[in-house]
């Protein structure tokens, strides 16, 4: 861990201060970054984080309060702005030209020493320095679409150093990460603050907060809660200090024996969107009274696999059985009524309709059906009543029933999609990223929920990018890596190291699939 090593804050926000039409974003917020230390910005969805860090990087100017670098106040007014005063932004979605190389990508908007001309070797000879200096393992001639998503990462800490940032505001940067990629980021990291940089980590991710940080500053509804360091800190901690109350970071699970396979998959080929295999012969077995938990990074057939077992998409080849049907090929609805609930990774794209009230969206599947509709007509006394249920037994925070779904919350809309596929009782239930985006309370919500399915006898499988949320919640953890199961780990004997390794495709495990 990097020793501060300056009483003055190379940064100084002062009484930020943010309105938007009803909305206080950012309420007399104070903050500030030391030469050589990582001071991480932690808060729920909604706490104001962003707001702060584009009044930084000049896309906000703040209504009241000022801003100090190195001591002598300054106005951000654009994110040239910014980068001209050394401040760098690495965005958590990369903002890179896939069919350019490094050294190109590093160049864009850079003037160049030959005028109108790209200077592409002076840029690459940099590259190389820079590379060296801080373990980057960057090739100047290397296409963005040839890197890994690691290999991206690198390049985009690349284009802030070259641009001489001093101050480094790093937007979720392992979010796309596995756990073995977190490790080499953070190398890099901590050699660049002891270069005498500051860095701004933003992470929901706790674990590797009080693993990087020197310091911690929590905010919530737009105010400082407090600020803490690792030492003094731990998940808990934090957790409260981010919600207003305790927070169980993992469900309480009871004792249940598994049964007899609901989910069944046999030698499974799907294609993706681009007409390439993504899943290549998956075999797997999810039983009654378990979870299931898919590890793997974006990209390795998760979707495809979530899609086809759903309906959406149609098998090449293989088999799928739910509830003892082959329901290989079959439709959504067919699906459904064999007993699958499906919980889907875009939620405003596949799981709810946004122009559609709560109370429509909690009868999207069913609308047609016994007690909501008879002889043709609806039934609104009935579709009022289950609806009421449902919110308030998921705790859904919203005005009433005929609020617009798209006017709530990430993990509100979550809830309700929840609330709509575990009241069909489910055989099996399929939740592809159940929190991406949400809140820690609702996320904390959500996993007491599918751990209750277990005592309900369903088979569940959670898919999820997030290896914490696949720990806390899994009886089993399968890894998937290019379109296969590289292995299944009981969850008592599961590491972060074990499923890194197998998320890379570096090392395959003994698949069990019972």
């Amino acid at each position: 861990m990097s020793q501060i090593n300056s009483n003055t804050p190379m940064l100084q926000m002062r009484g930020i201060t943010k309105r938007f039409p009803g909305v206080l974003a950012s309420d007399n917020v104070d903050f500030d970054v030391r030469a050589g230390e990582v001071h991480t910005l932690l808060g729920e969805n909604g706490a104001g984080k962003s707001t702060l860090m584009k009044i930084l990087y000049g896309l906000y100017q703040q209504d009241e309060g000022e801003i100090l670098l190195h001591g002598k106040p300054v106005r951000l007014t654009s994110p040239a702005h910014a980068i001209a005063q050394g401040i760098g932004m690495i965005h958590q979605h990369f903002m890179l030209v896939p069919t350019l190389t490094v050294a190109e990508n590093v160049a864009l908007g850079l003037k160049s020493s030959r005028g109108p001309l790209t200077d592409l070797k002076t840029v690459s000879r940099r590259i190389t320095r820079l590379s060296k200096t801080f373990g980057l393992q960057v090739y100047p001639d290397a296409y963005i679409w040839q890197l890994s998503v690691g290999e991206r990462q690198r390049v985009e800490i690349i284009k802030a150093l070259y641009r001489d940032a001093s101050i480094l505001i790093l937007d979720e940067p392992t979010a796309v990460l596995t756990p073995n990629e977190v490790d080499d980021i953070f190398v890099i990291f901590r050699k660049l603050v002891r270069d005498g940089r500051g860095i701004i980590f933003i992470s929901h991710k706790l674990q590797e907060v009080l693993d990087l940080s020197d310091r911690i500053t929590v905010l919530r509804h737009g105010r400082v809660t407090g600020t803490t360091t690792p030492d003094k800190s731990d998940r808990h901690d934090l957790a409260r200090l981010m919600v207003g109350r305790e927070v169980k970071l993992a469900p309480d699970k009871h004792q249940v024996e598994p049964g007899e396979p609901l989910l069944v998959i046999e030698d499974l080929f799907v294609y993706g969107d681009r007409g390439k295999q993504a899943v290549k012969g998956l075999n797997l077995k999810v039983r009654s009274g378990e979870i299931l938990g898919i590890a793997g990074i974006s990209g390795n057939g998760q979707r495809e696999l979530a899609e086809a077992i759903a309906g959406l998409r149609r098998p090449k080849s293989g088999r799928i059985m739910i509830n003892g049907h082959d329901t290989t090929g079959y439709k959504p609805g067919q699906i459904r009524k064999i007993g699958l609930s499906y919980v889907p990774e875009e939620r405003m794209k596949d799981g709810a309709i946004g122009e559609f009230d709560i109370k429509e969206n909690l009868i999207l599947l069913n609308h047609n059906h016994n007690p909501f509709c008879k002889k043709g007509f609806l039934c609104f006394g009935e579709i009022c009543a289950h609806s009421k249920r449902l919110v308030r037994e998921y705790a859904v925070k919203t005005p009433g029933i005929d609020t617009m779904t798209s006017n709530l919350s990430g993990g509100n809309i979550q809830k309700v999609i929840m609330a709509r596929e575990l009241d069909a009782e489910p055989k099996v239930l399929l939740a592809s990223q159940p929190t991406r985006g949400v809140d820690i309370g609702a996320a904390e919500y959500i996993h007491e929920r599918i751990a209750e399915q277990r005592q309900q006898g369903t088979a569940s499988i959670v898919i999820s990018e997030d290896l914490d949320e696949v720990m806390a919640l899994s009886d089993r953890i399968a890894v998937m890596f290019d379109g296969q199961i590289m292995g299944i780990i009981e969850r008592d004997q599961a590491t972060r190291e074990s499923i890194g390794l197998l998320m890379t495709g570096e090392t395959q495990a003994p698949v069990e699939t019972v």
